[in-house]
C-alpha cells in the first residue's frame, strides 16, 4: 500500500518547471521538483550572463506572431501571463526591471542569479522541495515515476506530473532531449538548432585576421525579410543577433536546397544612389582598401568581406556589392551551440490545459514543446507562461479528482 503523502512532481528546474511548481504550490499542493543536474536553472543562469532578457515591451498584437506556427497554441497561455505580468512577478521578487532602447526588458541587475536566489527562497517558503541529481528514467508499467538518484533508483507515485525538462540546446547545461525516449506513443518532432549561427567557408587570410570581429550597424536580408543589427565573424562562419532573427528560414532553406544565400548590407544607413556617388570619385592611386575606407566609410572587417567576395569571383559593381554582399551559408551550427531548439512534443498532443491527451495527470511545458521564437525575450516569456499554464492545469485537474484513500 502506498503511504507516500500526496504531492505533485515537476521534472526539471528551469524557468518553466519552477513556474509550474510555484503555481501549483500557490494552489495549496505539495510539490517536489526533480532536477537531473546538481543545481537548478543552469541554462537560465547562462542566459543571465548576457543581461537576462526576460521579455519584450511590444504590444501582444506584434508579440504573439513571433511564435509563427505555434502562435495559436501558445497565445492563450501568454495572454493569461503577458509581459506586464512577468515584469510584475519579477518586481515582486525584489528585482527591478528596465526597458532598453530596443524594447527588450531586463532586470536592473543585468544578471539571473539575484532573481533566481529570491525565487528559490520564495519557493522554499511555499514548501516546494527541490531534489537535485534526480534523473527521470521513465515510468513503471503501472505509471509510477522511475528516478535515478544518488541513493539508487527510486519509484514515486505523484498525484500529477509536470514535464519541464527543456529542449536540446546547450546539452552540457542539462537539457539534452534524451527524455524523448521515455515517452513512447507521444508524437515528438525531431530537435533542430534554433537561434544559431551558420557555417561558411572563409579564406585562411580573412579567418586569421577577422575571427571574433563584430559587424556593427549592418542589415541582413533573406527571403524578402531584412533585419538590422549586429553579427560577429567566427572561425567557421557568422553568428549574432541579426543572424539569429533569420535563423529559422535559413535553416529550413539549407535543409531543402543544401545551402542558402544571405545578403549583407554593409552600409544600411546609406541608400544605393548616395553610396554610388561616393564611390564614383576617382581613386587617384589609392589601394582598394584605402578607397573603400575613405569613400564608403567601411571598417576593416567590411573591407575584408568585399575583398573576399571579389576574390571568389563576384562581378557586381562595388556599390551593389556593398549593399548586398552574398554570403553562402553551408550549414547551421549544431545544438551544442544553439541558443534554443525547435522540435519536441507536438503541440497537438496537448489539450488546452497542457495535459497530454490520453495521459491523465501528465502535463508538459517550456522548451520540451515543439515551438521556437527569436531572441529578444520571447523564449523566456513562453517558458514562464506555459509553465504557469501547466501549473494551473494541474490545479484544475486535481480539483476534479476524488480524494485519495487513507493510508
Amino acid at each position: 500500500m502506498n503511504t507516500e503523502p500526496p504531492f505533485v512532481a515537476v521534472l526539471g528546474a528551469g524557468p518553466a518547471g519552477l513556474m509550474a511548481a510555484e503555481t501549483i504550490a500557490t494552489a495549496g499542493h505539495a510539490v517536489r521538483v526533480y532536477e537531473r543536474m546538481p543545481s537548478p536553472a543552469r541554462k537560465f543562469l547562462m542566459a543571465g550572463r548576457g543581461g537576462l532578457n526576460l521579455t519584450h515591451s511590444e504590444p501582444l498584437e506584434a508579440f504573439l506572431p513571433r511564435y509563427a506556427g505555434a502562435e495559436s497554441a501558445l497565445a492563450a497561455a501568454i495572454r493569461a501571463f503577458p509581459p506586464d505580468a512577468l515584469v510584475g512577478w519579477a518586481e515582486a521578487l525584489g528585482q527591478e526591471v528596465f526597458t532598453g532602447s530596443s524594447g527588450r526588458i531586463f532586470p536592473r541587475a543585468l544578471k539571473a542569479s539575484p532573481l533566481l536566489r529570491a525565487w528559490l527562497a520564495r519557493l522554499d517558503t511555499q514548501g516546494v522541495r527541490l531534489l537535485p541529481r534526480h534523473e527521470w528514467r521513465g515510468c513503471t508499467q503501472d505509471g509510477a515515476l522511475r528516478l535515478s538518484t544518488p541513493d539508487g533508483e527510486q519509484t514515486h507515485r505523484p498525484a500529477a506530473t509536470v514535464l519541464a525538462m527543456g529542449g536540446a540546446s546547450w546539452p552540457r547545461l542539462g537539457s539534452d532531449g534524451q527524455w524523448a525516449a521515455q515517452l513512447p506513443g507521444v508524437a515528438i518532432q525531431p530537435f533542430q538548432p534554433s537561434n544559431m549561427g551558420f557555417r561558411l567557408t572563409w579564406s585562411a587570410i580573412f579567418r586569421t585576421k577577422f575571427e571574433g570581429t563584430p559587424l556593427k550597424r549592418i542589415a541582413l536580408t533573406f527571403a524578402g525579410r531584412t533585419v538590422r543589427g549586429e553579427a560577429i565573424v567566427t572561425s567557421q562562419g557568422i553568428e549574432g543577433g541579426a543572424v539569429y532573427a533569420l535563423s529559422a528560414p535559413l535553416r529550413d532553406a539549407i535543409a531543402a536546397h543544401g545551402h542558402a544565400t544571405l545578403l549583407l548590407d554593409l552600409r544600411p544607413d546609406l541608400d544605393a544612389a548616395t553610396l554610388a556617388a561616393k564611390l564614383d570619385e576617382p581613386r587617384r592611386g589609392q589601394s582598394l582598401s584605402t578607397f573603400l575606407r575613405k569613400a564608403a566609410g567601411l571598417p576593416p572587417v567590411a573591407i575584408g568581406l568585399v575583398q573576399e567576395a571579389l576574390h571568389a569571383g563576384a562581378t557586381a559593381p562595388l556599390p551593389a556589392l556593398i549593399k548586398a554582399l552574398p554570403l553562402r551559408l553551408e550549414a547551421p551550427q549544431g545544438l551544442d551551440r544553439a541558443i534554443s531548439s525547435a522540435g519536441g512534443i507536438a503541440l497537438a498532443e496537448l489539450d488546452d490545459h497542457f495535459m497530454l491527451r490520453g495521459r491523465p495527470g501528465l502535463f508538459a511545458c517550456g522548451e520540451m514543446l515543439d515551438w521556437e521564437a527569436p531572441t529578444g525575450g520571447y523564449l523566456l516569456q513562453a517558458c514562464f507562461a506555459t509553465g504557469r499554464a501547466a501549473g494551473l492545469g494541474v490545479a484544475e485537474w486535481l480539483a476534479g479528482q476524488p480524494a485519495p484513500p487513507p493510508g
